[in-house]
C-alpha cells in the first residue's frame, strides 16, 4: 500500500480490529477469516498462535518447534520477541483468555 498514508493505514487496522471484535461466534469469525485472508495467510497467522502458545508452556526449544510444526526458526523467534519483549502484549493478553 505505497500510497496509503501512515495515518490512513492506522485507522484502517483499527477498522479491522473493530469488525474482529464484533464476530458473535467462532463460526462467524470463521468465516470472516476465511473470506478476509487467502488460505496461506491464514495458515500463517495460525501457525504463529500455535507457535505462541507452544512457547508459551515453554516446554519445547526452537529446534523441536520447528520440527513439530515445520514453521521456520526466524518466524518461532520472532513470535517469542513479541512474546515476551515487545510492548504491544497482544498474544499474552490472548493467551490468558483462553479456556483450555
Amino acid at each position: 500500500m505505497p500510497n496509503v498514508s501512515k495515518t490512513t493505514s492506522l485507522e484502517h487496522r483499527k477498522s479491522l480490529a473493530l469488525a474482529l471484535v464484533s464476530a458473535r461466534s467462532v463460526h462467524e469469525m470463521e468465516n470472516f477469516l476465511v473470506d478476509l485472508c487467502t488460505p496461506a495467510e491464514l495458515r500463517a497467522l495460525s501457525e504463529r498462535w500455535h507457535v505462541a502458545k507452544l512457547l508459551n508452556k515453554g516446554e519445547l526449544s526452537y529446534r523441536d518447534i520447528n520440527a513439530e510444526t515445520g514453521v521456520s526458526t526466524t518466524t518461532i523467534g520472532r513470535v517469542a520477541r513479541f512474546l515476551k519483549e515487545e510492548p504491544h502484549q497482544g498474544y499474552q493478553t490472548m493467551l490468558a483468555r483462553q479456556v483450555g
